[in-house]
């Protein structure tokens, strides 16, 4: 596949793996993987969520796909960075499909209160800076019926009625990612992207109800940080910041 005048590497196509991730983990550690290497597989049997979740995805019907990342002078302390860029990514994939999708902080996508994508990011550290990264990807794609107890999943079929060609959704999305790889290479556009994430986000204006380790309160998203910390403000205008697990949303 060509974009911009670069080829991009090749997908590697698996019919069932135990997890996308560890299997370019695997690779990657052997050598000799390809930057932007991007591994698909039919179905996963051990497939990750954020903290050990599980991911519920039907053999055939959805995209479960790993991507590796190797990122240039990366400093640990801005690996959000690669959460914004992989969030927008999906988002503006399936922008041209769907109305009201929005990023849910950290880096669930949404349509409107349910949940049609899952990412989980993994970095290799070198010193202070990012080595490498492997972007694990799950997008409910044409599964009709969800059996796990994850919070209201929704797929794309089920939004649309129709059925989705999933070879054709997986080379779009690569060509957004490259597209976007292109303006966080340049490392001129940070600020740009974050403006994005942040107007991407689920729930952005008004005040909602969240759950921390002191109970439940009423707050407003003032911002995210560049470390991912989450900062709301409570309506007397009081403001905490929060590590993801640290806070949810009711």
């Amino acid at each position: 596949m060509m974009h911009d005048g670069r080829r991009l590497p090749e997908v590697i196509h698996l019919t069932e793996t135990e997890s996308t991730s560890r299997y370019l983990e695997q690779r990657a550690d052997e050598g000799g993987v390809a930057d932007g290497t991007l591994v698909v597989a039919d179905f996963q049997t051990a497939g990750r969520g954020q903290a050990g979740n599980c991911w519920e995805s039907e053999a055939g019907r959805n995209l479960t796909f790993s991507l590796l990342f190797y990122p240039v002078d990366l400093p640990a302390g801005m690996s959000f960075r690669l959460v914004e860029l992989a969030a927008l990514s999906v988002k503006y994939l399936l922008d041209a499909y769907v109305r009201d999708v929005t990023v849910k902080w950290p880096n669930d996508i949404y349509w409107h209160d349910r949940k049609i994508c899952g990412i989980l990011i993994e970095n290799v550290l070198s010193g202070s800076l990012i080595a490498r990264s492997v972007v694990g990807i799950g997008i409910n794609v044409n599964q009709e019926t969800f059996r796990s107890d994850a919070p209201a999943p929704v797929s794309l079929r089920q939004i649309t009625g129709r059925e989705h060609d999933r070879a054709a959704l997986l080379e779009q999305f690569r060509a957004v990612f490259h597209r976007l790889r292109l303006r966080f290479d340049a490392g001129t556009h940070a600020d740009d992207m974050h403006r994005e994430y942040m107007s991407a986000l689920y729930r952005r204006e008004g005040y909602f109800a969240f759950r921390d380790g002191q109970g439940c309160f009423e707050a407003r998203i003032h911002g995210v940080e560049p470390s991912g910390h989450l900062v709301l403000e409570r309506k007397d205008g009081t403001r905490s910041r929060y590590r993801f697990k640290e806070v949810a949303y009711m």
